[in-house]
């Protein structure tokens, strides 16, 4: 059985962040979210993986996962030159699936959850499609399934009223014969194939498919609320402390806390569940519970909480508390003293400030 990952998606939702990296490679927990994914698939038994790219981003994929030999994982590139839906996505791994078996999986959703059960199943019932399914309170935002006797008879894409509450979260198995699905459908009304489209076309002609509903927690982390609530998630997984770094003795550290290689804390309060990366420099200041703070940060005289923080960024002399925030890469956040005392930024298209 292959894998095949979805990220040619461009992330509208999460620019400016998106305009400098793909959205499956921003980090929760200092992990891009892309990783948390590839360890849920090679947890299940599957070690060859397609990852689904677009032109602009194939590049920064190749850079930072390679050939996935570090991974333990074997990785493919897959070019879906313009964005025509799921299903059209799937189309162009046709010749990277080829006779196989498929887990189909979106790139930017986070799933807590074991899918070797799920790989299992569909082996051993010699189903044709099994698909992920959970329960949810608003399933209008969705696509929605149908179960009788744990068979999927109905798929709907984000109906106005829902025939069930299983939303379709993402996670998909299907031999080849959905292909032949996918070139039976025409484009939706918003000119995509959708995944949906070729899962009713395998119920209409009398493929087995099934649903395998779990109750665990998952995430699609399209908008900056889900990122930090992801973040929020792994942290609280966090066991103890790793602490690699240097602490000095007027420094206190409360909670499960990871410090990084060549990182010092310096006079300052580090309440976690907090993670901190390698040459990060934490002084004078309140690192409160959620927060990720990337590799070479600096974080002098101020106090942030509940927030993700990337590489290579600059944070001083904020007199206000920073809570639920996300700062890209090399961001630089600083106080003047000079008068008189203004505003003074530089930001860039569709970024969100919040001023007090």
């Amino acid at each position: 059985m292959k894998a095949i990952i979805l990220c040619a998606g461009k992330g509208t939702r999460l620019r400016p962040l998106t305009h400098t990296t793909a959205k499956h490679l921003i980090p929760v927990a200092n992990k891009p979210v892309l990783f948390y994914s590839m360890e849920t698939i090679k947890a299940a038994g599957i070690n060859e993986i397609g990852i689904i790219v677009n032109p602009a981003n194939k590049e920064v994929f190749k850079e930072i996962l390679k050939d996935g030999s570090e991974f333990g994982l074997k990785i493919d590139y897959i070019v879906q030159e313009e964005p025509k839906g799921l299903a059209h996505a799937v189309w162009v791994a046709k010749d990277f699936i080829g006779d196989d078996s498929f887990l189909m999986y979106l790139g930017d959703n986070m799933l807590m959850e074991d899918l070797t059960a799920f790989v299992k199943e569909f082996e051993r019932e010699d189903l044709d499609a099994s698909i992920l399914l959970t329960p949810v309170e608003d399933p209008r935002r969705f696509g929605v399934a149908v179960l009788e006797n744990g068979k999927i008879v109905k798929v709907v894409e984000k109906p106005k009223e829902p025939p069930s509450n299983l939303a379709i979260i993402g996670v998909y198995l299907f031999k080849p014969i959905v292909f032949e699905g996918i070139k039976n459908i025409k484009p939706s009304w918003r000119g995509e194939l959708e995944i949906t489209d070729a899962i009713g076309w395998l119920i209409e002609n009398g493929y087995n498919v099934k649903g395998h509903i779990v109750y665990g927690w998952w995430k699609d982390t399209g908008k900056p609320e889900d990122l930090l609530e992801a973040n929020r998630k792994i942290l609280e997984m966090m066991k103890g402390s790793e602490l690699y770094g240097k602490i000095d003795e007027d420094s206190e550290l409360q909670g499960s806390v990871s410090v990084g290689e060549g990182s010092l804390i310096i006079n300052s309060v580090v309440r976690g569940p907090v993670v901190i990366g390698k040459n990060a420099v934490i002084k004078n200041s309140y690192i409160g519970p959620y927060t990720s703070i990337g590799d070479d940060v600096h974080i002098e005289n101020c106090e942030i909480e509940n927030s993700i923080v990337m590489e290579g960024s600059t944070l001083m002399d904020i007199e206000s508390r920073i809570d639920s925030s996300i700062f890209g890469k090399k961001v630089k956040l600083v106080r003047s003293e000079r008068k008189p005392r203004t505003i003074k930024l530089v930001v860039g298209d569709l970024s969100t400030l919040e001023l007090i």
